[in-house]
């Protein structure tokens, strides 16, 4: 079945990891994804485990569904291929500085002479009328800048990033809602529009809305920071043999658990009366907690705690993550047999579509694999293209199975 972007093209200019994995999740629901990629390739060609080189285990776990066009944006021929594509796309996507798009003649005003109705949208680390607009953007900067290593030295007292690419990832899913928001409006009105993404404002607006606390009100009310989410003790609980992560969030569940511990008092201390108060005095709540659990099992406390119906989860490694029976049951996993790096272990997205569901439907690909194919569709006859090729305009890959 089609996916539910089936139709929609999407230039897609951007590098690294957020705009990479933006243009999967569209490709993932159909929309075809064309990867501008410069001669030496992608970045994050290199990054992660590998098979062969430019084939990264993170750049192939978020560029599936895509094609690979291999153009030098420095040669004026590679600018014309670009325009030519251009007129034909719907979305335009990209994380380039817009002075380096002006200069290479693709602004907005540029492109939307070429494709009126076009969706471009440019991913930045901050607003474009700020201070920081020049400044350059990674993960660990964005996560410096919007406190998170604050927010860990105030919870653990060490500063420290989050062991994910948290960042790049949650704004991509802003970059997804974003597009598609634009293409609704653009199939209601028929204008296209400029869109600016900024990870800077994207985050910092997530967690202050959890910390801004006391600072929201004029004037203040208390400090900036929500209690519950720094304590110290908000943390995974030992059990006898592993960890576990309990949540004693409504007041009936803290008191089935305060008669389990053999002390029902608790229940109504007015440390703990109601949700307010335990999130106030999460310290002492979890070291009462802490000292329960080191009693059992962790297999034991979820029978237990799952027979109190009290929300409770054991703690995975990525090696358990991986072998986690519930993925097994919903077909998280899929072994794909990729044309040049074998079998691969690829993953699907959370959601389930009725009518047009998310589909693997093309690996991840060598840098230049589809240049030939793209610039035919264009118009461009095989002459033309071998002279591309030649010039070092463009590049093709043939996928080659492995022996």
């Amino acid at each position: 079945m089609p996916g539910a972007l089936a139709g929609i093209r999407i230039v897609d200019m951007t590098a690294v990891l957020l705009g990479p994995t933006a243009t999967q999740i569209m490709g993932d629901m159909g929309a075809d994804v064309i990867k501008i990629e410069p001669p030496g390739g992608d970045a994050t060609r290199g990054a992660g485990a590998s098979r062969n080189p430019g084939m990264g285990s993170l750049f192939m776990h978020i560029n599936r569904n895509k094609r690979s066009l291999v153009l030098d944006l420095k040669q004026p021929s590679g600018r014309e291929a670009l325009g030519r594509l251009l007129k034909t796309a719907d979305v335009l996507f990209h994380n380039m500085r817009p002075q380096a798009m002006a200069r290479l003649g693709l602004a907005y005003a540029d492109v939307t002479r070429l494709n009126p109705s076009i969706i471009y949208c440019g991913a930045f680390g901050y607003g474009q009328d700020g201070r920081y607009a020049a400044r350059p953007a990674y993960d660990d900067l964005i996560q410096s800048a919007v406190a998170l290593p604050h927010l860990f030295e105030r919870s653990t007292g060490h500063m420290h990033y989050t062991p994910v690419n948290l960042i790049d990832r949650m704004v991509a899913m802003k970059a997804v809602y974003c597009v598609t928001s634009a293409l609704f409006h653009r199939e209601r009105s028929g204008e296209g529009q400029e869109i600016e993404l900024s990870m800077f404002e994207t985050m910092a607006e997530m967690i202050l809305g959890e910390h801004l606390a006391g600072a929201t009100f004029d004037p203040p009310t208390g400090p900036a920071g929500y209690g519950r989410s720094l304590s110290p003790n908000r943390k995974p609980y030992p059990t006898k043999d592993g960890h576990i992560a309990a949540m004693m969030y409504t007041d009936r569940q803290w008191q089935r658990f305060c008669e389990l511990a053999g002390r029902p008092e608790l229940g109504t201390d007015p440390r703990f009366v109601d949700n307010g108060a335990r999130g106030r005095n999460m310290d002492q709540l979890g070291e009462i907690a802490a000292a329960e659990f080191c009693k059992r099992t962790t297999a034991e406390w979820v029978d237990i705690l799952q027979g109190m119906d009290i929300p409770v989860m054991a703690v995975n490694t990525l090696e358990t993550l991986i072998d986690d029976p519930h993925l097994k049951d919903v077909g998280f996993f899929q072994w794909v047999d990729h044309p040049s790096q074998g079998k691969i272990r690829s993953m699907r997205g959370g959601a389930k579509w009725s009518a047009t569901p998310a589909q693997f439907t093309r690996e991840a690909p060598l840098c230049g694999q589809h240049s030939r194919e793209l610039l035919r569709e264009l118009g461009y006859p095989d002459d033309e293209i071998e002279g591309l090729i030649a010039s070092g305009a463009t590049r093709e890959v043939v996928a080659a199975k492995l022996p």
